[in-house]
């Protein structure tokens, strides 16, 4: 299976794309079921100057996986695209988090620790922060 994405974000890479028809065959599904699930906004394939689509590797995955909630699962259309969104969302959060997460850890080899210290403060305690000015009102 590693091989597999590993050929797959390979071939994105080197620019592979396929035409509908293609697509729709590596896919399983019929071409109009792929200009609508484009119509739809599920999978929005490349564009060529003339407004043909160019199906990626990742495209015709994706649409393997619509059509795997669609029959097996019976989510609707509405549900595969919050689907859909939701895991981009949630594959760009991962992302986001592993860069602080590297952030965090240069911090760290370089001395920046978080200054200050915890302090129990009891509720019935009232907390003020209080700094002096630094000049004379008038």
């Amino acid at each position: 299976m590693a091989r597999k994405n590993d050929r797959s974000a390979h071939d994105e890479e080197l620019g592979e794309v396929f035409v509908i028809s293609v697509a729709a065959e590596l896919a399983g599904m019929h071409a109009q079921t792929l200009r609508q699930y484009d119509r739809l906004g599920l999978v929005t394939p490349q564009r060529t100057s003339g407004g043909g689509r160019r199906y990626s590797l990742h495209d015709v995955e994706l649409l393997r996986s619509v059509q795997r909630l669609s029959q097996e699962d019976g989510v609707n259309l509405a549900g595969i695209k919050a689907i859909i969104e939701l895991k981009k969302e949630n594959a760009r959060l991962r992302k986001e988090n592993e860069e602080l997460k590297g952030e965090n850890e240069q911090l760290l080899a370089h001395g920046n620790r978080p200054r200050g210290e915890i302090v129990h403060v009891p509720r019935s305690t009232a907390v003020v922060m209080w700094e002096p000015r630094r000049g004379r009102r008038r």
